[in-house]
């Protein structure tokens, strides 16, 4: 009897154990996925659901149509600026990243990203794709936060800053060499196949475990490759047939500009398409009705082209260079598609995601952003009244030139000098005048004023900020990444009187004092005698040039003293019977 009594209550310790084990893998795999898809210079326009006749985009028009859409949703006016504030929830500049390259799309390793708020909360993290916050340990994806990445380099592939694709010219976006977790490797396909396929791969491998996929496509930036298919769906189009006298302003367009619209349509079309094998894998999981699929651009479009009315393109502040579009789907809690109008922005994101995954944010962690949930949920239908700020202009801000501060639905933009060399303003109401044609400015003195002082201050906080007065630098000589390779994205530039060029230089930070061999390497064959110097600090080392074909010069057995460091390289070539200044193509550290 007591025997019997002993097994029954195991038994039922058994099936307890069993029900809370249950339990737990229903938490987990109940905990929401997210994917965010963000492509790389796709305007408001380039969609169909937006009033393009022209594009084919069934996909993305069918998510439009039956998500959350923000129709009111601004990014900076180029890209490494927005990823910034999508990682961090805050203005791009207090995170280190000013500019797109020459050292200005490095976000300081200190930040705290949305990846590493949401694998503190048990996520898995996945970053694919475009990553453009800096090259170099310790700001790479995998040093910010994401477990699996697979990216290149510099703010697109084939720019001069991705050495490994440079050299390809026109074929850099086929079979592009890209960087796995820190490691090189040799894909197959077009670029946006290849990220589309490892994205894939990325949810398939981790369909019962809460997921955060960054899926971060670098089309439909230029240079402006294409499989042949593609472009022959547009190569006969009339771009601009059915669009002008639509009783919405039109831009400026010249063949050229009307032949790249045919390739970044062919390249947006691919994306599209792409999607749906993406869509396709989560439905064929199980998975798709608890996953969050945000769609989003991180900029206007790079040349003059269909923005639905809207002046401005990528690198201006006005609602063409800034307004994309922001599709939110999530069935199980946001039931009804529709537009919401309230001002959203990209800092948004880190907090919205925060509180729709349960995550915490860290208490002592300041930022920009609020939380969209409420509007996302019916709560509310809109939120408190704040003011956004936009520039751009290398390095940093200009008193008043191409920025521009939004408070509710007034904006005031600075558009530079006038012919008096005063300063210039622009007042809109973009509920009365959307397209901003009709500036109001000369009958609202007062309101300007008031815009021009919240422009003025915030200009001031931002040119202070710790990580503008010292940028943030790659550290050399540890285990995480050997050798470095620092290429021409995250170089600076110094211009010195009575020198014709610029002196190309690289901050760094020495782990700790070792011997280090410095490699340089050119695009080219050397063949004609020079000199180079490499200046370290203070000291400086000189290797002559000998005329031997060769394409990388090194300097070995360097001693480099632990701490903040000036790696400049000044190469003079003789070309056309005198010595000519040439920049290098990156240089290779090992130590």
């Amino acid at each position: 009897m007591k025997d019997s009594f002993y097994i029954n209550i195991f038994v039922l310790l058994l099936a307890l154990s069993s029900c809370n084990e249950t339990k737990k893998e229903e938490v987990s795999v109940s905990k929401p996925n997210v994917i965010l898809i963000v492509t790389d210079d796709q305007g408001f326009g380039d969609i169909g659901y937006y009033g393009n006749p022209h594009i084919k985009t069934p996909v993305l028009d069918s998510l439009a149509s039956k998500s959350v859409r923000f129709d009111d949703f601004s990014v900076n006016p180029v890209c490494a600026p927005t990823r910034s504030a999508i990682m961090t929830g805050k203005y791009s500049m207090t995170t280190g990243v000013h500019d797109t390259y020459r050292g200005g799309a490095m976000m300081a390793p200190s930040e705290v990203t949305i990846a590493e708020i949401l694998k503190a909360s048990g996520y898995r993290t996945g970053m694919i794709g475009k990553w453009h916050l800096g090259d170099n340990y310790p700001m790479r994806p995998q040093d910010q936060g994401f477990d699996y990445t697979l990216n290149h380099l510099s703010g697109g592939i084939g720019q001069y800053g991705d050495w490994p694709n440079t050299l390809k010219r026109d074929s850099s976006y086929f079979n592009p060499i890209l960087w796995k977790n820190g490691k090189q490797v040799k894909t197959q396909g077009y670029c946006t196949d290849v990220f589309t396929e490892a994205a894939m791969d990325y949810i398939e491998d981790h369909k019962n475990d809460p997921f955060f996929l960054y899926l971060s496509y670098n089309a439909p930036h230029g240079p402006l490759q294409l499989p042949q298919k593609y472009y022959d769906m547009y190569k006969d189009v009339d771009i601009d047939a059915g669009l002008i006298n639509q009783g919405k302003p039109y831009p400026n367009v010249t063949d050229h500009s009307r032949e790249n619209s045919r390739k970044v349509y062919g390249m947006v079309t691919n994306i599209d398409d792409n999607l749906r094998l993406l869509f396709n894998k989560l439905e064929n999981l199980g998975i798709d009705e608890n996953t969050l699929v945000i769609f989003m651009t991180d900029n206007g479009p790079q040349h003059p082209r269909y923005i639905a009315g809207m002046r401005g393109k990528k690198g201006s502040v006005f609602q063409g260079g800034v307004r994309v579009p922001s599709f939110w789907y999530f069935p199980k809690a946001f039931k009804e598609a529709r537009d919401i109008n309230t001002p959203a922005a990209h800092y948004d994101i880190l907090p919205t995601l925060a509180e729709f995954t349960g995550a915490k944010i860290p208490e002592d962690l300041t930022i920009e952003g609020q939380s969209l949930m409420p509007l996302l949920t019916k709560k509310t239908d809109s939120l408190p009244e704040r003011v956004i700020n936009r520039y751009w202009a290398r390095t940093a801000p200009v008193h008043y030139r191409n920025i521009s501060t939004r408070k509710g639905e007034m904006k005031l933009v600075g558009v530079g000098k006038d012919e008096n060399n005063n300063d210039k303003f622009e007042l809109f109401n973009l509920t009365e005048d959307p397209y901003e044609q009709n500036d109001i400015s000369e009958n609202n003195k007062p309101l300007v004023e008031e815009l021009k002082a919240e422009m003025s201050s915030w200009v001031d906080t931002m040119e202070n900020s710790e990580h503008i007065i010292e940028s943030p630098r790659p550290i050399i000589g540890t285990v995480f990444e050997n050798p470095v390779m620092l290429n021409q994205n995250d170089a600076l530039f110094l211009k010195k009187e009575g020198f014709k060029n610029e002196f190309i230089y690289w901050d760094v930070i020495v782990d700790e004092t070792k011997t280090f061999d410095i490699i340089v390497h050119f695009d080219c064959e050397i063949e004609t005698t020079g000199e180079l110097e490499l200046v370290l600090g203070d000291t400086s080392k000189t290797l002559k040039i000998e005329a031997n074909g060769k394409t990388s010069f090194s300097f070995n057995n360097i001693e480099l003293e632990k701490g903040a460091l000036t790696i400049m390289l000044k190469t003079y070539l003789k070309r056309k019977g005198e010595l000519q200044y040439v920049y290098p193509f990156y240089i290779e550290i090992k130590g």
